[in-house]
């Protein structure tokens, strides 16, 4: 494995408000002082490694290159999972190796690697701050993880796309797994037909509709209102398929 070139950390989890994400940035200041840590998000659904997957594509395609994303959405963590590294383009990541990083490996024909290497202090329960943070860290410096090639990472038979609730955000619309296949389509959420639009001003108040949001995915709308309350959807609902009108 080459010494990547890193020139920030951004930081992708479950944590939510709390001490959690405190305590990974003020190790993160401690151990790389001239990287600067981005928090890109941290309010993912909490244990769904397999709904932040196909987020994390999309949430990635527009940064800036030469970052290392450290990942943690880790409800399996202190147990047999491994840790992984991954390169895409070049783009780096840290995560457990519990498909997080599966979508996309296959989307950028990236390359991955189990860590071998452990730290000499680390808790049951935190292995972000004290596990993926370090060898983040490490990789930085251009220090030994104990690298070897994985071939066959955690969901790499995972379809390409999911029809699922991804993501709810502020606003209450609502990130799908899937990618637009042409705007003539209606999207079919429970027993509704959703049309598209480029845009919310495009429809009347309260309306919901579907659209390709900033980051290429799906994301379903209302208005000036809330989709999640509206269409009675939280994240991990299905969604689909597209109909042609007729």
């Amino acid at each position: 494995m080459e010494v990547p070139v890193i020139e920030r950390i951004a930081l992708v989890t479950d944590f939510g408000a709390g001490p959690y994400l405190g305590q990974m940035q003020a190790a993160l200041d401690a151990s790389l002082p001239d990287h600067a840590v981005i928090d890109l998000v941290h309010d993912l659904p909490p244990f769904r490694p397999d709904l932040a997957a196909y987020l994390l594509p999309a949430l990635a395609r527009d940064m800036p290159p030469r970052t290392l994303y450290l990942c943690v959405v880790d409800p399996g963590v202190g147990g047999a999972r491994d840790g992984v590294i991954a390169r895409v383009g070049e783009d780096w990541f840290v995560a457990p190796d519990n498909g997080l990083l599966a979508p996309h490996l296959m989307a950028g024909a990236g390359q991955c690697w189990r860590i071998g290497w452990l730290p000499s202090r680390r808790s049951a329960t935190f292995h972000g701050r004290d596990w993926f943070l370090p060898v983040a860290a490490r990789l930085c410096r251009g220090e030994d993880v104990g690298a070897t090639r994985l071939d066959r990472p955690v969901g790499h038979d995972w379809p390409k796309t999911l029809d699922r609730v991804l993501y709810a955000d502020h606003y209450g619309n609502l990130m799908t797994g899937l990618r637009p296949v042409g705007h003539a389509q209606s999207l079919r959420v429970g027993e509704r037909l959703l049309p598209w639009a480029r845009t919310f001003c495009a429809v009347e108040p309260g309306e919901a509709f579907w659209y390709e949001n900033a980051l290429g995915l799906v994301e379903i709308a209302v208005n000036q209102g809330r989709a999640d309350g509206a269409l009675g959807l939280v994240p991990g609902d299905p969604v689909g398929p597209f109909i042609m009108p007729g």
